[in-house]
């Protein structure tokens, strides 16, 4: 059994940064954030691997980064040139081993965070 704590989240201007957390418990294999705002679908953000690999959705990718602390078995997200587009509830997700190909799919995760909110302001 896996537990996720997402932190982070919060208000920012256009333009602006945040780093979001997920402290895990258990060990973890590939792990990701997906983001979901009023009225749309569940998309996926960025998944990484237990050996550190990562993909992002293109419409993040150069803006935002995954990482993971192993000793703190703590997933992060880097967010940097915000955008009003990006404001959604951010979730936190893990998956019961490593995850390949290149698409992101809420299905194959068994483990979820209880989310936290970004909101980009113009």
């Amino acid at each position: 059994q896996v537990q996720l704590v997402e932190s982070g989240g919060g208000s920012v201007q256009a333009g602006g940064s945040l780093r979001l957390s997920c402290a895990a418990s258990g060990y973890t294999y590939s792990m990701a954030w997906f983001r979901q705002a009023p009225g749309k679908e569940r998309e996926g953000v960025a998944r990484i691997r237990s050996t550190g690999n990562t993909i992002y959705a293109d419409s993040v990718r150069g803006r935002f980064t995954i990482s993971k602390d192993n000793a703190e078995n703590t997933l992060y997200l880097q967010m940097n040139s915000l955008k009003p587009e990006d404001t959604a509830m951010y979730y936190c997700a893990a998956a019961t081993s490593d995850l390949y190909g290149a698409t992101l799919s809420a299905t194959s995760y068994k483990y979820w965070g209880q989310g936290t909110q970004v909101t980009v302001s113009s």
